[in-house]
């Protein structure tokens, strides 16, 4: 059973997509919060495996939120909801932790496979934002991918192969089949790359790669 927490200021949004999440029934929705100070203390206290974050709530915000939670020993998986396609607010909550971005207008089927794919260890975005993140890395200039170089070179031969795999998108089954290693090594790399770079999940780290001019 996938345990979630729902997070949004208006009820009606709440119970809306508690109705959505819980007509599969591998999905329980454990949890709802009002606002990100409310979503912070749920999280610790429910120990949700999904968290359903709303970007803009009163006093501490989704992303304020969302930083706290992702930063949580067995952090819940992070996924941002919002009306608002902005692109700061991509960026911020990636940055932040969170392993999912979608829209209020995503379709409830959509959502449903949203949080089983987050949940499995995978990153979900909408459409419009991956094409937004698209444009972004084509845009950025050669300071911030020697910045991001700089950060990867903590990394070993083998930590920084699994890396550049892991910005590209690939699993970790796919990884190991590409660098001929055990799916159980690959995991070991990932978790090592990600402790010596300071990010907290696989988006964060295919970012900083991506930074790097290195996919």
């Amino acid at each position: 059973m996938i345990r979630v927490l729902v997070a949004d200021d208006e009820h009606l949004v709440r119970a809306g997509l508690r109705r959505i999440l819980e007509t599969d029934d591998g999905i329980s929705v454990v949890a709802e919060a009002g606002d990100g100070a409310e979503a912070v203390a749920a999280a610790t206290r429910c120990r949700p495996d999904v968290a359903l974050l709303d970007v803009r709530m009163p006093g501490v915000d989704g992303l304020a939120a969302a930083a706290t939670i992702a930063a949580a020993p067995q952090a819940p998986k992070v996924v941002m909801l919002t009306t608002f396609d902005v692109d700061e607010y991509v960026h911020r909550a990636l940055r932040a932790g969170a392993v999912g971005f979608l829209l209020k207008d995503t379709p409830p089927r959509d959502l449903i496979v949203a949080v089983r794919t987050v949940s499995a260890g995978h990153a979900m975005l909408a459409p419009t934002v991956v094409r937004r993140l698209i444009d972004h890395f084509a845009e950025h200039g050669p300071g911030r991918s020697a910045e991001a170089r700089e950060r990867l070179s903590v990394l070993s031969r083998r930590e920084l192969q699994v890396t550049r795999a892991v910005g590209c998108g690939l699993s970790n089954m796919e990884i190991a089949e590409r660098l001929t290693m055990t799916e159980a090594t690959v995991k070991t790399h990932v978790s090592r790359a990600m402790a010596k770079l300071g990010v907290t999940n696989r988006v964060q780290a295919a970012l900083l790669v991506r930074d790097a001019d290195l996919t």
